[in-house]
């Protein structure tokens, strides 16, 4: 039996690799605030094929890392210059050695710390352009840059509303008051420059609806006014008709 000698070992790919770890999120509305983000996204950016949004999804960087299963998973990141197709994980050997280019997580009481200490270490690492933090319940938004190469993460400011600029999608991230899933609550969306907000499929579907009924609902009040000017024409008609009718009467007898 001969053996191949000295090839380099291949790396994993990402059917092999671990791509859940059965944690489910922080709660319903920490599932939702991603849902939202990555549908918006998508619907805003349907005719493009040189993105890919996900979330919830292991980030893999080093074959260090995946043998010991040092799980890194961003609840919302956005990858550009890449194409768009499924993936089971963002695995950076795979994918030329591209990493997202900007990353949301969702806080929670047990994870902030990670988000704050590890997490940011380790995106800035990989240059992740621009990172931003939102805890779902509290509302808090912050909004971090690396400014220069080779620089820590700097904090972004806000404009006069709490929005943050998220210049690598030209794009703002800011809190808006929304009902979604039967919840009252100030809702992270993405904003067109011009304070726009990004809509879910669905949302954009109720509205196409609601406006569907709005015009249904005009066209047949202006059906109903032609009818009844059509009946008021036809009534001044037949009046119009008798008057001739009385006065040929009228003149037959004289």
């Amino acid at each position: 039996m001969t053996h191949a000698i000295g090839l380099p070992r291949r790396p994993p790919s990402s059917l092999e690799l671990v791509c859940d770890d059965g944690e489910p999120m922080e709660s319903a509305r920490h599932c939702q605030q991603m849902v939202l983000l990555i549908q918006s996204l998508e619907y805003a950016f349907r005719e493009r094929s040189d993105f890919y949004v996900g979330g919830n999804m292991f980030l893999y960087f080093s074959e260090t890392q995946a043998r010991h299963n040092d799980f890194r998973g961003p609840d919302v990141f956005v990858a550009l210059d890449t194409t768009r197709r499924e993936r089971r994980a963002w695995v950076t050997w795979e994918e030329d050695g591209k990493t997202p280019d900007v990353i949301i997580e969702l806080l929670s009481d047990s994870t902030e710390h990670i988000d704050r200490g590890d997490k940011m270490r380790l995106y800035r690492m990989l240059k992740v352009g621009e990172y931003f933090l939102f805890d779902p319940f509290s509302g808090v938004l912050e909004g971090y840059e690396i400014a220069a190469p080779n620089t820590d993460y700097v904090k972004k400011q806000p404009d006069s509303q709490g929005r943050y600029t998220c210049d690598q999608l030209g794009l703002l991230l800011g809190r808006v008051r929304s009902t979604l899933w039967s919840v009252e609550a100030d809702w992270l969306r993405w904003l067109q420059p011009d304070g726009t907000v990004l809509p879910m499929p669905s949302e954009e579907a109720l509205r196409l609806a609601s406006l569907v009924d709005i015009a249904t609902a005009r066209a047949n009040a202006e059906t109903e006014r032609a009818n009844a000017e059509t009946e008021r024409a036809n009534a001044e008609a037949e009046r119009a008709n008798r008057l001739a009718a009385e006065l040929e009467a009228l003149k037959a007898r004289k």
